[in-house]
């Protein structure tokens, strides 16, 4: 076989970029109607990006971050199932910021910050049902939409006036099922901020998902290099050899949008070419369904691709009752991975269905916090299933140990494994910059280029 990094289809002297020609003729290839979405590429244009090491460890970076990105970017707090009853809430804490996200009515969820308007004591440790928003200090009430409640002696506090006396809020928004929080008052509607994310789901939609998983792990990395180890798929042939069998980890496309999105689409049911060899199509299935040993004949004419999205079609219809008929087999097997600035991912398409969020840990920039969550397509009769509760994995545990995960915590422990070594190489890193790929590593590029953006803002 050619060599992926010096063979003849390396380059881009036709013009769009090997990755996109490669997935663009597949869809060509489909029976079935392939969404404009995954139509609208968007290569970014070949530049060279200087990205510092101490960017990922210096204590002025991730000071800068909290003050000119997590304290003005809108960011994802939780699904909505997450908190389906008046009264159910979240604690979402980034850096120095605490936000109570608390449904005050059934068609209305709010913000509050978690402190105390009478000597700061943060208001509530952990997510759950509240009746009222009571300091546990010195008992400061506030009822859920946050009017003021009750002052113990309220007597000797003849300065507050009970109708202004509110809880600060942040600003909320909803998009998919998921809730969205701002801290800065000025900043543009959720709406502006998503770019073509709306667009782009409609025939995905996450709102019809629910929440059969939540895992969130605490790593020993900046919340960059985790972020970015899941925005190419450079690393797959080091990383995850199990995956080179049935994922064209090479001939991975990548887009960039506006300032906020951007995607990569890994086609699934094609060997890769860092293989020996071109697996043949019965090989494949063998390896995507991992029975090595089983005796599988394909339809003459049939293709690893084509079987194996009948059998997602298949599984999706018996666990919903929903018609999948209509999917591509592009939408039923592959990676589709969008991106929303600074820190969600939520996945396309219906083989893989997760979403991710990375943040820093507190105000240490060598630690983050991991959320993986699992989304499931909602029944198509019966009642809404209820969101999985969320599982918290310690430094001692595997991502094995959520089975909710399944054969992906495999995978996820394969790119943990790694963080911590890029964090220390980071920092004993004597180059001004790293060295990054034109086209696989584009997205890197472009998150930090919107990074930067954001890090020179001074008003």
């Amino acid at each position: 076989m050619t060599s992926p990094s010096t063979g003849p289809r390396s380059g881009e002297a036709d013009g769009a970029p090997r990755g996109e020609r490669f997935y663009q003729g597949l869809l060509d290839e489909e029976t079935r109607p392939v969404p404009a979405s995954l139509r609208a590429t968007s290569a970014a244009p070949p530049h060279d990006a200087a990205i510092p090491p101490a960017r990922y460890f210096d204590p002025e970076t991730h000071r800068l971050e909290v003050e000119r990105v997590w304290s003005r970017v809108w960011q994802m707090a939780c699904r909505e199932e997450q908190i389906p009853e008046v009264g159910d809430s979240v604690v979402y804490d980034i850096a120095d910021t605490s936000l109570i996200v608390v449904r005050t009515a059934p068609g209305e969820i709010r913000a509050f910050h978690n402190s105390c308007l009478h000597r700061g004591t943060q208001l509530r440790n952990r997510s759950g049902h509240v009746t009222r928003l009571r300091c546990p200090y010195h008992g400061f009430t506030w009822n859920l939409d946050g009017s003021l409640r009750e002052i113990p002696c309220a007597w000797d506090f003849p300065q507050i006036d009970p109708a202004t006396f509110r809880l600060p809020e942040a600003r909320v928004g909803a998009w998919g099922g998921f809730v969205f929080v701002n801290t800065d008052p000025q900043a543009g509607p959720l709406e502006e901020y998503l770019e073509n994310m709306p667009s782009h789901f409609a025939q995905w939609p996450l709102e019809d998902r629910y929440l059969t998983g939540h895992v969130v792990r605490e790593m020993p990395c900046n919340w960059k290099v985790a972020l970015e180890a899941f925005i190419e798929a450079y690393h797959t042939m080091t990383v995850h050899p199990q995956l080179l069998r049935t994922a064209a980890d090479t001939l991975t496309e990548y887009d960039v949008y506006g300032a906020h999105v951007s995607r990569m689409i890994t086609a699934v049911g094609i060997s890769s070419e860092h293989l020996d060899r071109e697996l043949d199509d019965v090989e494949i299935v063998k390896a995507m369904l991992g029975s090595p040993e089983a005796d599988i004949t394909l339809e003459p004419g049939s293709t690893a691709r084509q079987v194996l999205a009948d059998r997602v079609r298949a599984s999706l219809h018996r666990r919903t009752g929903r018609d999948y008929s209509h999917i591509t087999d592009a939408e039923a097997l592959d990676g589709i991975e969008y991106f929303l600035f600074p820190n969600f991912m939520p996945w396309g398409g219906y083989l893989t269905a997760f979403a991710y969020r990375f943040r820093p840990n507190g105000n240490d920039p060598d630690s983050c916090v991991i959320d993986i969550m699992v989304l499931e397509p909602v029944p198509e009769s019966g009642p809404r299933p209820p969101a999985a509760k969320t599982r918290y994995i310690g430094p001692d545990e595997s991502w094995t140990d959520a089975p909710e995960l399944g054969v992906f915590g495999r995978v996820f422990n394969q790119d943990g494994a790694r963080f911590e070594r890029v964090q220390r190489g980071l920092r004993a890193s004597v180059r001004t910059s790293g060295t990054l790929a034109r086209y696989q590593e584009s997205r890197i590029r472009h998150f930090h280029a919107t990074l930067e953006t954001y890090l020179a803002q001074t008003d």
